[in-house]
């Protein structure tokens, strides 16, 4: 339930719409009113990446546990005082915890969105490209001394703790 941003273009700020449960690091669409919701079936067209964790029920923070939050008053959504989301686009790099399905993990491999996670076979037959793989799923360094990676311990996370690295593209 993570997103780090490695490099970015735009960070756009957008309001969220009524009722959408968001994970950091999900692809997000915009509805016919210019709010944010998770691309699925409804909002096929992807319009960037979310910055920010809008939930009821956990946190999103990279290398935390879901209950962890920062702010009690907030209560895990991370959007409460502006109603409104960071939604990186038109490029960048980032890794994630948010994927399936990735097939070969070949470097390059286009990623497609699907109910906001990425995966390399587009099941919602939106033929677009939201990334490219540029670094196949594996252990993502937290910087905290341990045994798991290069040193590090492993970032926390969903996918058994690992991350894929990508190039945004939308």
């Amino acid at each position: 339930m993570a997103l780090i941003e490695k490099f970015h273009v735009v960070a756009a700020e957008r309001a969220v719409a009524t009722g959408e449960s968001i994970k950091e690091g999900q692809i997000v669409s915009l509805n016919s009113s210019g709010e944010v919701v998770l691309q699925s079936n409804t909002y096929k067209v992807a319009y960037g990446i979310a910055g920010d964790t809008k939930s009821t029920s956990a946190s999103a923070m990279p290398g935390i546990y879901s209950g962890w939050q920062n702010r009690v008053s907030d209560y895990f959504d991370e959007t409460k005082a502006s109603a409104k989301m960071t939604v990186y686009h038109s490029g960048g790099e980032f890794a994630t915890d948010q994927f399936a399905n990735l097939g070969a993990s070949t470097l390059m491999e286009p990623l497609y969105a699907v109910n906001g996670i990425l995966e390399s076979v587009d099941t919602q037959s939106t033929s677009v490209i939201v990334a490219r793989l540029v670094k196949a799923a594996g252990y993502y360094p937290s910087g905290v001394p341990g045994v798991d990676i290069n040193g590090d311990q492993a970032l926390k996370g969903d996918n058994s703790n690992t991350y894929i690295e990508v190039k945004l593209v939308v």
